[in-house]
């Protein structure tokens, strides 16, 4: 084995798969590349998975979630609470609708918003944008109560959860909450790049399909036998092409292992990480998650980072917390669990092809680099 196989690096290209290949090939032949009915299809499939009535595809995570936003009425001045630990694309996609991030700590075991943070930083707040870090599945029940009768709409950011359970609920099911998923590159489920918003009522699906065709009410097919259109709205091109909707669909037939083999991949972890000492592997619950991520927390990180790369283990962090960035400087506040959690974790190689023999090789270089920089 070489010692770049187990690199988190090249997680881009997670899943090279000849049904993907065949799928999108079709695409190109039949010459429909743009929303067609195999998009329909996707979002079918995606909501009987789920258990829900409808979804809605657009082209992103970040699609998904300013979407979702705009369907539920969140613009400019509105405040949004949302953990600054996440990637910048949440905060980016509050911003992009006029509203104001509210940035949170987080609990320092699941790297998630808890109901009191929530309670606690309620001022003229609008929306609440939980992020299900790694995978974690959210027991929005809590916030929810936290949030009776204050006209408060919560919209889950799932970027990482696809698949993973609250109870005997997938996330997205819980009917009271938008829900937003990415299907990005290195998601545990891939369109190459995509997004989906799980609605909580046929409003929001309606005026969710309006925001990703510009504002247009007709469909294609209707607009296909008329000489005009209507725009009833503000929108945005976020529909979902067939050749992003045939790799969707390719990876959702088989997910059931993609679950089974990322679970066993993160157990795996877990047991061999378990006689490390000073390093603590982040829990994300994997009974009912689909782990995303495999984290652990340890010191002097950024030392061990280096000393990682330089062995060729594709190490990286996620995520530099948001209220740090300059750009979000405005709504910097002290949140120190978060900024001791940014001080201290670490993303260790995680995906699809990665072996039991890799993750040894992985935690091997993890001890050695443990005990170079120790006595460094």
């Amino acid at each position: 084995m070489t010692a770049t196989r187990p690199d988190a690096g090249r997680n881009a290209s997670p899943y090279p798969y000849r049904e993907e290949a065949a799928a999108v090939a079709r695409v190109l032949e039949a010459g429909q590349y743009g929303h067609t009915d195999l998009t329909d299809e996707f979002e079918r499939r995606i909501a009987a998975y789920l258990g829900v009535p409808d979804a809605v595809a657009v082209t992103s995570g970040t699609a998904a979630l300013r979407s979702a936003l705009l369907a539920a009425g969140i613009g400019r001045g509105d405040e949004v609470i949302v953990p600054s630990l996440t990637f910048c694309a949440t905060v980016q996609a509050i911003l992009a609708v006029g509203a104001i991030p509210r940035l949170v700590d987080i609990d320092p075991a699941t790297l998630c918003v808890t109901p009191q943070h929530v309670v606690e930083a309620i001022s003229a707040t609008a929306a609440v944008v939980p992020v299900l870090f790694g995978g974690r599945a959210v027991d929005l029940g809590p916030i929810h109560e936290a949030l009776t009768d204050r006209g408060i709409v919560v919209i889950e950011d799932a970027a990482h959860a696809f698949g993973s359970r609250n109870g005997p609920r997938h996330v997205g099911a819980c009917g009271t909450a938008l829900t937003c998923f990415s299907f990005g590159p290195i998601k545990n489920l891939t369109c190459g790049q995509g997004g989906m918003v799980i609605p909580r009522t046929p409003k929001d699906a309606d005026a969710i399909r309006r925001i990703r065709l510009l504002g247009v009410v007709q469909s294609q097919s209707e607009r296909a036998n008329t000489t005009t259109y209507r725009v009833e709205g503000f929108g945005l091109r976020y529909q979902l092409s067939a050749i992003n909707s045939a790799v969707g669909l390719a990876q959702l037939s088989r997910f059931a292992t993609t679950v089974r083999t990322r679970r066993s991949l993160w157990r795996a972890y877990r047991d061999a990480l378990s006689g490390l000492d000073g390093v603590t592997l982040i829990d994300v619950g994997p009974h009912h998650a689909v782990p995303h991520l495999c984290q652990v927390r340890l010191l002097p990180r950024d030392e061990v980072f280096a000393d990682l790369r330089a062995r060729g283990i594709g190490v990286c962090v996620h995520y530099p917390p948001n209220h740090l960035q300059p750009t979000f400087a405005a709504w910097r506040r002290p949140l120190p669990a978060t900024e001791q959690a940014a001080a201290e974790i670490l993303s260790l190689p995680f995906y699809q092809h990665l072996t039991e023999t890799d993750i040894d090789h992985v935690v091997c270089a993890l001890d050695q680099a443990l005990t170079s920089v120790g006595t460094s």
